[in-house]
């Protein structure tokens, strides 16, 4: 038997971290529990206190086919590096021609640091790109493949 299981990133601001990986993951935010038309509903009738509206967020796969992430948020930043990260798998493999994979690197990159990411280091040799280190909004790292 497998067991369900839910990605969780720990942040300061779950909307905003929430709406970058929608737009790096091509996500959605999740929908509300059964019997709500809207999140706001389902926080209004259980009287959750607007303030805590923001303590969380959850994006899923729009096929139904990849795991949720959720977000909640904390009150101490991010201190050391990550030791687990996502790979964003964009450019195809080694076995695709390197310029199609570098372009199709640098596509996503560029892609990402206007949604809010920012570039750490691009990673190669002097004549390849193999992937881009980046981290969105508040710090998380991730790589461009």
């Amino acid at each position: 038997m497998t067991t369900k299981w839910t990605l969780t990133i720990d942040c300061a601001d779950p909307g905003l971290v929430a709406r970058f990986w929608c737009t790096a993951l091509g996500y959605t935010e999740s929908a509300p529990p059964q019997g709500w038309d809207t999140w706001e509903a389902w926080f209004t009738d259980l009287n959750v206190p607007e303030d805590e509206w923001n303590d969380g967020a959850s994006i899923s796969d729009p096929n139904g086919v990849l795991p949720s992430i959720s977000f909640l948020k904390v009150p101490e930043p991010r201190t050391v590096k990550n030791r687990l990260h996502l790979d964003l798998q964009v450019a195809g493999g080694r076995a695709q021609p390197q310029d199609l994979r570098e372009q199709r690197i640098r596509t996503t990159g560029d892609k990402l640091q206007a949604a809010g990411a920012t570039l750490v280091q691009e990673i190669g040799t002097d004549e390849a790109l193999d992937h881009l280190w980046m981290q969105d909004p508040e710090g998380n790292d991730f790589c461009v493949v």
